[in-house]
């Protein structure tokens, strides 16, 4: 396996079944020349117009509506099994994100497109949350918060608050052949039960 994806997270990652293509694929990983965009259902909308993201250190916009989080991630001093955000020590972590929809009104979810640069453990969901926006059903970064059942469609509420798993979905793998140089491009569908959620969330 040349990289991992979280438990619970759907869809792609790549294996290598030679040496060869397993250092040639790790040194695009290391290189950051892997292009890996991830589908999040998160709460709230994550706007380059809200003032309270503004505030957020390590956030900044840029054009077309992306939200860049830029912070180091460590292990949380208190619990070894998260990560944290920190900003004097840790590996650096960048990750876009820009909104492809919202749902409710007034919106209390959206659905996020993440683009990394780096690939941390947790990162995605660290940044997320760091945001103020954190993924739905996410046990660990404190994604189960609750959402005004009046603003979404009916049974909406109990189908966000009875997710099973962070909502994430690693949607696009794209990295040159170690081999043959070939441009190698996948995708992966959302899986059916982020299209369930979306469909309760009245898409």
């Amino acid at each position: 396996i040349v990289h991992r994806i979280d438990k619970d997270t759907s869809g792609l990652l790549v294996v290598a079944k030679t040496d060869r293509a397993h250092h040639g694929l790790a040194r695009q990983f290391e290189d950051h020349s892997v292009d890996r965009l991830y589908q999040a259902l998160v709460h709230g909308v994550p706007d380059p117009g809200d003032p309270r993201l503004k505030g957020v250190k390590g956030v900044s916009f840029e054009s077309g509506g992306v939200i860049k989080v830029t912070t180091r991630l460590d292990r949380h001093r208190h619990d070894r099994q998260k990560q944290a955000v920190y900003f004097d020590r840790g590996r650096h972590a960048v990750t876009r994100a820009r909104v492809l929809t919202s749902f409710g009104q007034p919106p209390q979810l959206a659905l996020v497109e993440c683009r990394l640069e780096t690939g941390r453990t947790h990162q995605i969901r660290v940044h997320m949350a760091h945001a103020g926006h954190g993924l739905v059903g996410d046990p660990v970064y404190g994604g189960r918060r609750k959402v005004s059942p009046a603003a979404l469609a009916a049974g909406a509420a109990a189908a966000v608050a009875g997710f099973p798993r962070q909502a994430l979905h690693a949607a696009v793998l794209g990295f040159t052949h170690p081999v043959t140089q070939e441009r190698l491009d996948f995708e992966s569908p959302l899986p059916a039960d982020m299209v369930a959620l979306m469909d309760a969330l009245g898409r």
